[in-house]
C-alpha cells in the first residue's frame, strides 16, 4: 500500500485496554515515516485516556453504544483516504458502512485459533506479535523498535523509602484462567518483603477486592488499585523496578511505560500474539501440558479442574526469576 498518497487516515480499534495499546507502534511508525498524514482514531469512550495524550494522533472519535449513527456520520464527513479496521467485527463494519474510503481490515486468524484451542492443531507456529499483525493490514510495513506507547501527565505516588526496591504486582485479569493464584501472589509478596523489597499492588475497579485481599495479609504492602484511573496507574507503575503480572491489560500498560515485566501465562499461549512486546520481560508458563491452550481469551474455570497451567508455577520459582532478572 502506498501511504505517500494518503493525507487522512483513520484507525478503528474500539476496545480493549491491551488491544488499543498494541496499536501504538503502528501509529507512531506511520507518523514518523509520513509526518504529513493526519491520523485519527475511533475507540470506545471508556478507553479515551489511553490515547488522549498521544502526540501521533490528531483527533479521537468516541464510540458509544447509543451513538453509532453519529460517529458513522462524522467518519463520512471527514473524507478519509484510508481506514484501518483493527476491530474487524460486525460492530466496526456497521460503523464504517458507506464511509466512502478504502478500508483494510485485520486478519484475526479465527479458524487457526479454533484449530489450536479445540484440536491442538498448530497452524500458528510462525504467528506474529499483535502489533506486527496490525502492521500487516497495510502490506509489508516494518515497525520501529520502540515498543508500545502510553503517555501520562500524572505524578507518581510519593514513596519515602528506596524506590529502587519497589516491585509491582498486578494480580487481576478478566478471566479466571488468566490469573495466577491469589495465594501464590501472597506467598510471593512475603518472599519479596523478606528480601528487602517493597510490594506495590495495582489494579482497576474490578481488581479492588483482589488487591485488598492480598494487602490484608501483608501489612507493609501498598495498595494503589483505583477506580480505573489508567493514567495514574501508568505513572505509579513507572516507579517500579519490575512488575509481576498476568496476561492482562496492565501487562501491556507496564510494557508501554518501559518497566520490565515477569508475566504468568496460563490458558493462553505465545501463538495468540500477546506476549510482552519489545520490552525486557520473562514469561512464566507450563509448556508441558497437552491441554494448553484451552482458550484464546480465557475461561471462568479450568476445564480439566486441575489448573496446572498456573498452579505448577510456584512463588519460589517466580521469585528466583526476579533475582536473575533484575541483576541483568
Amino acid at each position: 500500500m502506498n501511504l505517500k498518497k494518503v493525507k487522512k487516515l483513520l484507525v478503528v480499534r474500539l476496545s480493549s485496554l491491551g488491544d488499543i495499546l498494541l496499536t501504538t507502534p503502528l501509529i507512531r511508525t506511520i507518523k514518523k515515516k509520513y509526518p504529513d498524514i493526519e491520523i485519527d482514531f475511533v475507540l470506545r469512550k471508556e478507553y479515551y485516556d489511553l490515547l488522549k495524550l498521544n502526540p501521533y494522533i490528531n483527533n479521537i472519535h468516541l464510540f458509544t453504544n447509543d451513538g453509532n449513527d453519529k460517529i458513522g456520520s462524522v467518519i463520512q464527513k471527514n473524507n478519509y483516504d484510508l481506514i484501518i479496521d483493527l476491530q474487524n467485527n460486525i460492530r466496526s463494519k456497521k460503523l464504517l458502512k458507506n464511509c466512502g474510503a478504502e478500508i483494510v481490515s485485520l486478519n484475526k486468524n479465527n479458524f487457526r485459533k479454533f484449530l489450536l484451542v479445540y484440536f491442538k492443531i498448530n497452524k500458528l507456529k510462525n504467528a506474529l506479535p499483535v502489533p506486527e499483525k496490525y502492521a500487516k493490514t497495510i502490506g509489508e510495513f516494518e515497525l520501529d523498535n520502540e515498543g508500545l506507547d502510553l503517555f501520562t501527565d500524572r505524578n507518581s505516588f510519593h514513596f519515602e523509602g528506596d524506590t529502587a526496591n519497589l516491585i509491582g504486582l498486578c494480580p487481576g485479569a478478566k478471566h479466571f484462567t488468566k490469573r495466577w493464584s491469589t495465594d501464590y501472589y501472597i506467598e510471593l509478596s512475603k518472599l519479596l518483603e523478606q528480601n528487602g523489597y517493597q510490594v506495590v499492588l495495582f489494579g482497576g475497579k474490578i481488581d479492588n477486592q483482589l488487591c485488598n485481599e492480598i494487602r490484608s495479609g501483608l501489612p507493609n504492602a501498598i495498595d494503589l488499585s483505583n477506580n480505573d484511573d489508567i493514567l495514574q496507574t501508568a505513572a505509579d507503575v513507572k516507579s517500579c523496578k519490575a512488575i509481576f503480572c498476568n496476561d492482562s491489560g496492565l501487562m501491556h500498560v507496564a510494557t508501554a511505560v518501559k518497566v520490565p515485566v515477569i508475566a504468568f501465562f496460563g490458558s493462553t499461549v505465545r501463538e495468540f500474539g500477546f506476549f510482552p512486546y519489545k520490552t525486557k520481560s520473562i514469561v512464566l508458563e507450563n509448556s508441558n501440558l497437552s491441554c494448553r491452550p484451552c482458550s484464546h481469551i480465557g475461561k471462568n474455570k479450568c476445564p480439566k479442574k486441575h489448573f496446572k497451567c498456573m498452579l505448577d508455577i510456584s512463588p519460589q520459582l517466580a521469585y528466583n526469576k526476579l533475582k536473575s532478572f533484575v541483576a541483568t
